[in-house]
């Protein structure tokens, strides 16, 4: 039996509104819209091994709808991956599925990001496409040689951070990146004409795209378009005119197949109307065995691809960078760091940073930085980095422009395609413009580092809009996400160590404007415990205060008056919350002891510090906005100097 296109998409549609209409929940509109094209790319282009999910080599398909998940969950059941399973597709969004809601890269082999939030998906495969293009020219031609393919709705293309991935992509040239535009024309309101009237086209032409339409449900105009694509150099946008819930007779075309199951008799009438006689859940043989066959295409091209890696002279390195392994090397990061014991150092964290960067870079070749406008100020650039640009994509710096969201998200996509450790620099209050990114970082479980610098007040004259109060505060709370708040060169040192290798999710270094003296006197990664005792008491102990980055020499100096005052008081180190909370609770309480005083000093909001302080304690810091003025004078006036701070724990101490 021959199988035809319109069975093989069809497939895709039942399955659908099947799985939607079993969960009584869902996006069946897209998948049923998007099905031609779909049935197009994986049946005829797009180069994979379903034998072989993580085979290096593969084309990325994002699917950057991610509203429309059982559009790929329909697709790697029916081209053969071991899951998901008919079992999981009619499990659909139920607990333990791995068919979640949106696709989750860490439960499918096959989702490569997990999509949802519209147009992070396109500023993620903007990022796969830089990492296919630099591990490309770092290894050539035989062993990285693939396209980016995404999928995306018009909430992608609306969404502001696409504008800056369109961008930044357009100036990079990344011809191997192409994207299928679902232009049905229709959001969850209505129409689109209710919101928008570009010219979409126009638009990413100007951006440095290629841009051709065709009519996304004809089988030979599709290959027409995409067949154009792959002639030009330049990324390209295919607009694909669509028909969002196709098939569904009285639906479709409507907002209404957009979030909402169909209904029994909606979706009965959608049999009838393609035809498609079979019971729910259930694929005809002869469909399912030319789907399969499908999913096998790539076999013999990975097979050739595997015999070239077998042979090739840089096959250990590829393997180790694809693997996420750190190279050799440490006998030069340990000469850092005693050089650092040897020549004690006063300067910010932010340099400090670009310091322990210097040795970094030229041993682990694999970590590619950039900022987004800021790197004289972030000290992210190093003399082993030179840039990444479209006549050189060997570079390892990348200047993202004024992009921070987009950055973000493309350093998402190039930890997530792999092979390459990304590291992105701002200053941290516009950690607020790319904090959706970050979260998903930790979602992903993705190894990315934020390089925030001017972490606090003590940034001084540029005043309360660039100086942070709550952001600690508020990425503290995003789960898997490490922040690190060091306090001089040696914590920093030890903090970029620990950030790169954390292979399981993302690291933020909140680092300092001014400059902080060095109060680190050995190398034994104390930093790796969270919090440590930096100086013990010297008289009786009654207090131990607790602080963090720039903070922790104001401790140093409330411990001297303190002390001086016959009060023993131990001065606790704490870059991380979330190190800390995972040692055992022996360490802790030893550190903190539940008989002394314990008193928390940070230039930001003070909440969440009771959890170390307990409600008797102390807590310094900022619940409100800064000020424009230098930065001795904003922490005089903020009561976070010596002379305001060591009174009040001496009233306290008082007050029993």
């Amino acid at each position: 039996m021959t199988v035809s296109h319109d069975q093989l998409a069809n497939a895709i549609r039942a399955l659908a509104m099947d799985a939607v209409e079993a969960a009584n929940s869902g996006h069946p509109g897209m998948p049923m819209g998007m099905a031609d094209v779909a049935t197009v790319l994986f049946t005829e282009y797009l180069k994979f091994d379903s034998a072989e999910p993580g085979w290096a080599d593969r084309d990325r398909f994002v699917l950057s709808a991610g509203h429309g998940s059982m559009l790929i969950y329909a697709l790697l059941h029916l081209t053969g991956y071991a899951r998901p399973t008919i079992e999981d597709i009619r499990n659909f969004r139920q607990l333990g599925s791995p068919c979640a809601g949106h696709p989750e890269n860490f439960e499918l082999p096959g989702v490569e990001c997990t999509t949802g939030p519209l147009g992070q998906g396109f500023a993620m495969a903007v990022g796969m496409a830089i990492a296919e293009r630099h591990l490309n020219a770092t290894f050539g031609d035989d062993l990285v040689d693939h396209r980016t393919w995404v999928i995306a709705g018009d909430g992608c293309l609306q969404e502001g951070i696409n504008h800056e991935a369109v961008g930044l992509a357009g100036h990079l040239g990344l011809g191997r990146l192409i994207v299928f535009w679902d232009d049905n024309r229709i959001t969850i309101d209505g129409g689109t004409e209710l919101s928008t009237s570009e010219d979409i086209g126009a638009r990413y032409q100007a951006s440095g795209w290629h841009f051709v339409a065709c009519d996304g449900h004809n089988p030979a105009d599709i290959r027409r378009a995409i067949d154009e694509a792959l002639a030009d150099p330049r990324p390209s946008l295919i607009g694909c005119r669509t028909i969002i819930g196709k098939g569904a007779p009285n639906k479709q075309g409507t907002s209404k197949t957009h979030g909402s199951p169909l209904g029994a008799e909606e979706v009965a009438a959608a049999r009838q109307t393609l035809g498609w006689t079979d019971e729910p859940f259930v694929v005809p043989e002869p469909i399912r065995d030319a789907w399969l066959q499908a999913g096998k295409r790539g076999e013999a091209v990975r097979s050739e691809w595997t015999a070239r890696l077998s042979g090739h002279s840089q096959r250990d390195e590829f393997e180790r960078r694809m693997r996420g392994g750190l190279p050799g090397g440490d006998e030069k990061r340990n000469a850092y760091l005693e050089s650092l014991l040897a020549n004690p150092q006063k300067v910010a964290t932010r340099k400090a940073s670009e310091m322990a960067l210097e040795a970094m870079t030229v041993v682990i070749p694999e970590l590619v930085g950039g900022s987004a406008d800021l790197t004289g100020s972030n000290n992210t650039k190093t003399a082993a980095t030179k840039p990444l640009t479209r006549d050189d994509y060997s570079g390892r710096y990348l200047y993202y422009g004024i992009r921070e969201f987009g950055m973000a998200a493309a350093m998402n996509g190039m930890a997530l395609h792999g092979g390459v450790i990304p590291y992105g620099g701002t200053f941290l209050v516009f950690a607020d413009y790319m904090r959706n990114a970050i979260r998903l970082s930790a979602l992903q479980r993705v190894r990315v580092i934020y390089v925030l610098t001017h972490d606090s007040i003590g940034l001084g004259e540029d005043g309360p809009t660039h100086q942070p109060v709550e952001h600690l505060t508020s990425l503290r709370l995003i789960p898997n996400l490490h922040v690190y708040r060091p306090c001089d060169a040696v914590e920093t040192a030890e903090c970029w160590s620990l950030a790169v290798r954390r292979k399981d999710g993302p690291t933020v270094l909140a680092l300092s404007r001014q400059n902080l003296p060095q109060l680190r006197t050995s190398g034994r990664m104390e930093a790796a415990k969270g919090g440590y005792r930096l100086q013990q008491a010297e008289k009786p102990r009654r207090v131990v205060l607790i602080a963090s980055g720039s903070e922790v020499e104001v401790a140093v100096s409330v411990r001297e008056r303190l002390e001086a005052e016959g009060v023993g008081a131990d001065v606790v180190s704490m870059p991380s919350w979330e190190l800390f909370m995972a040692q055992p609770a022996e360490y802790r309480a030893e550190l903190l002891p539940a008989v002394a005083l314990k008193v928390s000093i940070e230039a930001g909001t003070t909440l969440g510090w009771e959890r170390f302080t307990g409600p008797d304690g102390l807590n310094f810091g900022i619940d409100g906005f800064g000020a424009s003025a230098p930065a001795a004078d904003l922490y005089k006036h903020f009561g976070l100097a010596p002379d305001s701070i060591a009174p009040k724990v001496l009233e306290r101490l008082k007050q029993g």
